[in-house]
Order: C-alpha cells, then structure tokens, then sequence
C-alpha cells in the first residue's frame, strides 16, 4: 500500500489517523501509518507540551502530526469570560433541564474537574501551532479547512506541510491557493465536521481539481481495508480516519470507571451505520454525531437553536463534562461517522493496521482476478 504520499511522510502505509489520544496517535505511528493528534481538548499550551513530548519519547522515532481548529479569517474574540455573557439565559435553562431530564447528576464539587474546552478558540488554537511547531511533527491538518496563510507560512518555514479538511471543490481550491500541501475530502459520512456531499462524488471531484497541486486524502466511510482500496481508486493518495479509532484499546479518553470499555465506547459498540446525526450542537458548525437521548434531545420542538461557534461549544461544555461523568451509554456526546456500525470489539492499534493491510492486499488482489 505505497503511494507519493506515504514516501513524501516516511510511512509505510498511507493511513493518517486522527484521535484526541496521544496513546492511539502514537501506536498508529509505530504501526506503520501517521498518527495525527487532535489539540483542541488541550486548553493550557503545557498541557500540549506534556502530551508532545511523550509522543516524541513513544513513537519509535516514527513521523506524527497534529490537527487544530482554526478558521482562515482571523475572529474577533473576547476572553472566555466575555464569551460567556453572550450566551442567552434561556439556552443555559435548556441545558440545564434537559440534564435533569435524563438523569445526569451535576458535577462532584469535591473533585477537581478540567475548564471547559477552549481549544476553539482561534487564540488557543494559535498557541497549538506554537507548541506542536517546537516539537518533530511531520504535519499540521486543521479541521476547519486552510488556517489562515501566516500560519501556513510559518509552518512551512519549519518544514511541515500542512492538511485542510475540504467539504466541496470550491474548498479545495481554496485551499490549494493559500498553500496547503494536502487536502482531505472528508465526505458527508464522516464523523465530526462534515459537509453534504459523500465521499463517492467527492473524493474524485476533488482529486480532478487540485491535480498535481496538492496530494489528496479520502476521509468518511473509511473503515476497513476494502474501504481504503476503493479510495485509492478514485484518485486518493492515502485515507484519514477518525472514527475507526475510537474502539481501540488504546483509547481511554471519556471513561469514568478506568478499567474496561468507557460508557462512549459501549454505545458505539452497540450501534449501527444508523444511528448518527449531524447537527450543530456539538460546536455550532454541522458535525455527525452518535444518536443519543442527548441529541434527541435538542431534536424537539421547544429545543433552542444551536448557538454559532463558539458559543455553542462554551455552552455546552460543562454538560459534556457531566455527561462523561455519569458513564451512561445512552446520554453521550461523541462525534462519529457511519462507519460506526464496523466497530464492533475493543481491539489494539497494532490488530486494527494489520486487518485494514490484510484487506486492502484481498481487495486489491480480487480485483486483479476480474481483469
């Protein structure tokens, strides 16, 4: 599974991996593909730092890269206390009931509990780019599309190319215009972040556009070997794939307990290609997520509208918090694609690589047998 991508980033198999866990980050780097870590969790520039570090002490001297969040137009942006006086009362009274309503308890004021997530924040997200540039990254993607040109600039002065996320044509080009190195068509599948149309259209609409201007990555509906075949079909030079990590082992991020499955990783055990959304609740900008009580709940009528980025985030992220805090399957808060309905068992890093290998090499072989 070698393409121009996978020898441009020294991996062996063109599959970038994104996760918010450095453990799953780094154990895709070893395997032989590119663990991306997600940043925004981080809210204290330290904390990225720590999480870096280990990375370069634990991936075998093998390349990795981060994403971050951040909007080519720089925002006006108070601090988050000014942040948090424009966030409507009846929005809060919304949150507030619709917890109670589902039986999630407050937090426990007796243990100390993080700050709610700043990382959207186009300042903090600012700081990641800082900190990760500090370290061996061999890239930066963002999940909302090309960051603004300084930043691609100082990236590229330091030798890393940078990714975009891409919905439509009209991005990537936009994208490729401003200097990006590398876009993801992610398709409407996907989890997190997502546009309307699916990855069959897109991906060789994309591809088609930016030509030899910038390598392309497929990204939504990616969850297994076969998956990764029909993507270098249509034209991609790689995969990125979010979703398919969240089952494995070394994903411990969201567990209440500590030992076993978390209350996340159960429900997505138990679901189906079915049961996702995409809605705005999560950030205020359209992502799929699994179909809980939580976003059945903002699906009735007396149901405010999501706030715009990122308010929606500051609002809901206290609830978050508790919400991973009761350890209930059926009141999570997680983006995922649809490819959930794959995710079956709680597996290694190291199994998942090989079965996605095993099955592009079946794929790709039975292919050549209809020649």
């Amino acid at each position: 599974m070698r393409t121009d991508l996978s020898d441009k980033f020294g991996i062996e198999h063109p599959i970038f991996a994104f996760t918010p866990s450095e453990h799953v980050a780094a154990a895709v780097s070893r395997a032989g593909g590119l663990g991306v870590l997600g940043c925004v969790r981080f809210n204290d520039p330290d904390e990225l730092e720590a999480a870096l570090t280990w990375m370069d002490e634990n991936t075998d001297g093998k390349p990795y890269g981060v994403d971050i969040v951040m909007p080519a137009e720089v925002p006006t942006e108070g601090t988050p206390v000014d942040l948090e006086s424009l966030i409507p009362a009846e929005h809060r009274a919304f949150v507030d009931r619709t917890l109670s309503e589902l039986g999630v308890p407050p937090l426990d004021t007796g243990i100390e509990h993080a700050t709610g997530v700043l990382g959207w924040l186009h300042s903090v997200a600012r700081a990641h780019v800082e900190v990760a540039l500090d370290h061996r990254i061999a890239l930066i993607a963002n999940a909302l599309g090309s960051p603004p040109k300084d930043v691609i600039d100082q990236a590229h002065a330091k030798g890393v190319p940078v990714a975009a996320l891409a919905g439509a044509v009209e991005h990537a080009k936009r994208h490729v215009a401003n200097g990006v190195d590398v876009v993801i068509a992610q398709g409407y599948e996907a989890g997190g972040h997502t546009g309307e149309i699916a990855s069959m259209v897109l991906v060789p609409e994309i591809v088609d556009a930016v030509g030899d201007s910038a390598g392309v990555l497929a990204a939504g509906g990616v969850g297994s070997g076969r998956q990764i075949a029909a993507a270098l079909a249509l034209g991609a030079s790689g995969v990125w794939m979010g979703s398919y990590w969240l089952t494995a082992a070394e994903y411990k991020l969201g567990s209440a307990a500590g030992e076993g499955p978390s209350a996340i990783q159960k429900a997505l055990l138990s679901a189906t290609s079915s049961d996702t959304v995409r809605t705005r609740i999560f950030s205020g900008k359209p992502a799929r997520l699994l179909k809980t009580k939580w976003t059945d709940a903002w699906e009735k009528p007396d149901a405010p509208d999501p706030l715009p980025m990122p308010l929606q985030n500051l609002l809901v992220s206290d609830a978050h918090q508790r919400i991973v805090a009761s350890d209930d399957p059926e009141v999570v808060a997680m983006p995922v694609g649809q490819i959930v309905g794959r995710m079956n068992e709680i597996r290694p890093v190291a199994d998942l690589m090989a079965d996605l290998v095993n099955g592009y090499e079946t794929s790709v072989n039975r292919l050549n047998t209809l020649s």
